[in-house]
């Protein structure tokens, strides 16, 4: 590794600190929200089993 290559890297400014929190966020929220519907869509397909499996 050369010496250019380590460099230190300036902090954010405030604003962008914010907005690659708010990306950070974002991208969790997507996450979690696609993780509940693919709950649900389980819990769905079970009960749609246990149904016909009943009867």
């Amino acid at each position: 590794m050369k010496i250019l290559e380590i460099t230190a890297i300036k902090p954010p400014n405030p604003q962008q600190a914010r907005i690659d929190g708010l990306k950070r966020q974002k991208e969790a929220s997507t996450k979690a929200l696609k993780a509940e519907r693919d709950r649900q869509k389980i819990t769905k397909a079970q009960q749609t089993i246990a149904s016909v499996r009943l009867g």
